[in-house]
């Protein structure tokens, strides 16, 4: 097959956009969107951030990573707090409830990986997994 499905770089960003259509329909009734979600994910595998670090690591301009954060605390998913290592700035941590609204959303979570890989099998979704974590972590993707 010749065109756009030759070119690796449209294929994944077709899939990326299909994921994000995905996870902001199951995202809806919350209220929240793929951006939030993923800022809840980084926050529960670290004991917290500054606004600049989470805008850095997740790749979202700064003036975003306000307003997600805002978002957030009204839904008391997140929190600011003093850092503990410069009392003038202040970290973003997830709290208990953000805690659990990932708990409850990990199942619809793997429900729309699941339909996103459903051609693949059992090796090949691991296969695909290893390697868009291998060019996601070597800095370029």
């Amino acid at each position: 097959m010749r065109g756009l499905h030759a070119d690796t770089g449209y294929l994944l960003y077709r899939l990326g956009l299909r994921s994000g259509q995905l996870f902001n329909s199951f995202l809806q009734e919350s209220g929240l969107r793929l951006r939030h979600y993923a800022l809840l994910r980084f926050l529960a595998t670290s004991p917290g951030a500054l606004q600049r670090e989470l805008s850095a690591s997740l790749g979202y301009d700064p003036s975003a990573i306000v307003g997600l954060v805002d978002d957030l605390e009204k839904l008391g998913f997140a929190e600011r707090r003093p850092s503990p290592d410069d009392r003038r700035s202040r970290i973003v941590v997830l709290t208990d409830g953000g805690r659990a609204f990932l708990r409850n959303t990990d199942e619809a979570g793997q429900r729309v990986t699941n339909e996103l890989v459903q051609p693949l099998d059992a090796a090949e979704r691991e296969q695909l997994h290893t390697l868009l974590r291998k060019v996601s972590e070597s800095g370029l993707g």
